[in-house]
């Protein structure tokens, strides 16, 4: 198979793949194996589904996404870097206003390469985590979203094996195949990062994933898109337009669950959120299942921040090889000499706010401007659930809430910030965190629904459909 590839027709790329014969042959050697790994661990007996995806064959406006039905392993996962700017400078630390690197800087070798391998682990990771979603669908319309972020992730997968094929020689190559021998939750190999080897059991996790920690993805996106590295700001730059759908997938999903359940307890006239046995009794979740599922998730995110104290952080930003969350937008020096930054800490019985030299607060600051971002989504699902007449708010939880990373690791802290001994937090988690029984009823109701136009007991129908075509098309046909 390898020796038949057309990589002008088969990998749409714009950066020159066919006059690069090294780079071909280090790709011809990695992509069977790749698509190994996609058959043994992508959607799991969905590989013959004919799936309406988009797929991106250039960077312009006409060529970024082209719809058509699609057998996910003959997907063209393609190798696209945003347009070069021929005047960038590196926007941050100590080479702050110099040229843009478009070769790798030999004193940032290893940590440049080091950012590239953790980001395209992710990768695959959430692909494995999600292989067998398929199964239980809610919709065709929402198994079609499933594969186009499934497909995605593989691509952005292949933008990070170029980097490192192209500019890291043999420790790249080597890394490139270590990306596929790693598998999520594995007892020998697991994922890098910790978020990336939980279970995504249900469709309620993968929209909570998708809402959360690929938000995540798009503040670390952003912020190597700062990069003095350019062909990595350029890589980034092009998947945040990938990432903003998969962001969408999981608030527009959350938003129909909540819709659902709001509708479904108007109707009863159950007035009553807290009333698990009749909520649950119309087929829909109820909100403190939602709000302990989120508690959990949102939870999870942060640990993927690292610590609220960083060296390394501050060193990626020191060496211009990591920005923060929209550089350009911030009012300071860029180089952060003198800078402090809020950071807060536990301090007795409570919480204070400290200020710390910024370039240690690297992380916590871009943990801080996620917190923000998440922001609007819970506005418009609880404007749904006051629109109902229900009393009940979805919150997030504190920031040291249910934390294993960091400087809340361990911590006994509630999601509304109160201290609390061991005692108490082993006696009340199952009020803040999804219980056995949560994860029974929930995947009870995760029964299959393949006829177009239709849509589980639990979750609304969209707004409306994908690309012009209605809510009700075939967008995944099925081989049985």
């Amino acid at each position: 198979m390898a020796d038949a590839v057309d990589y002008d027709q088969l990998i749409p790329n714009n950066v020159g793949l066919a006059d690069d014969p090294k780079l071909r042959r280090a790709l011809e050697a990695w992509h069977p194996g790749y698509i190994d790994w996609w058959m043994d661990m992508g959607p799991d007996g969905f590989q013959e589904a004919e799936v309406w995806l988009r797929t991106a064959v250039s960077v312009e406006k006409s060529g970024w996404a082209k719809f058509a039905f699609v057998r996910m392993p003959e997907y063209r996962w393609g190798i696209l870097l945003a347009p070069r700017h021929e005047e960038r400078t590196i926007p941050c630390g100590e080479h702050l206003g110099e040229p843009a690197w478009q070769e790798v800087p030999g004193e940032y070798r290893a940590l440049l390469r080091r950012l590239i391998v953790i980001q395209g682990d992710t990768e695959p990771a959430s692909v494995e985590q999600q292989r067998f979603l398929g199964r239980t669908a809610p919709s065709l319309y929402d198994m079609r979203n499933l594969f186009q972020v499934n497909v995605e992730e593989g691509r952005h997968l292949w933008a990070m094996v170029y980097l490192l094929q192209k500019y890291f020689g043999r420790d790249g190559r080597e890394e490139a195949k270590g990306l596929l021998e790693r598998r999520s939750g594995s007892d020998d190999r697991p994922r890098m990062l910790g978020a990336f080897n939980e279970e995504t059991p249900d469709w309620l996790s993968f929209f909570l994933f998708t809402f959360f920690t690929d938000r995540d993805g798009k503040m670390q996106l952003e912020a190597l898109a700062q990069s003095g590295f350019d062909p990595l700001s350029r890589t980034c730059r092009f998947m945040l337009a990938e990432e903003a759908h998969h962001m969408f997938v999981g608030d527009t999903g959350v938003g129909r669950i909540v819709r659902r359940t709001a509708e479904a307890m108007k109707e009863a006239g159950i007035e009553d959120p807290y009333d698990a046995d009749a909520v649950r009794a119309l087929g829909v979740i109820d909100f403190p299942t939602i709000q302990r599922k989120m508690n959990l998730h949102f939870s999870l995110t942060l640990d993927l921040f690292g610590s609220e104290q960083s060296t390394n952080a501050a060193t990626a930003f020191n060496a211009g090889v990591k920005g923060r969350f929209r550089e350009a937008d911030i009012d300071d020096d860029h180089q952060l000499h003198d800078n402090t930054y809020p950071l807060l800490e536990q301090v007795g019985d409570g919480f204070e706010k400290v200020e710390i030299p910024a370039l240690k607060a690297l992380n916590a600051r871009l943990r801080d401007d996620f917190v923000d971002d998440c922001a609007g989504g819970l506005r418009r699902w609880n404007r749904d659930i006051a629109a109902a007449g229900i009393a009940f708010e979805l919150k997030l939880p504190h920031i040291a809430f249910n934390r294993q990373i960091g400087e809340f690791a361990d911590a006994g802290v509630t999601p509304k910030g109160a201290i609390v001994d061991g005692a108490t937090w082993e006696s009340s988690s199952a009020d803040w965190l999804p219980t056995p029984d949560d994860r029974a009823f929930i995947e009870d109701l995760m029964q299959p629904l393949h006829e177009p136009g239709k849509f589980a007991s639990w979750i609304a129908p969209p707004r409306k459909g994908i690309a012009q075509k209605p809510i009700d098309y075939e967008y995944v046909r099925l081989p049985y």
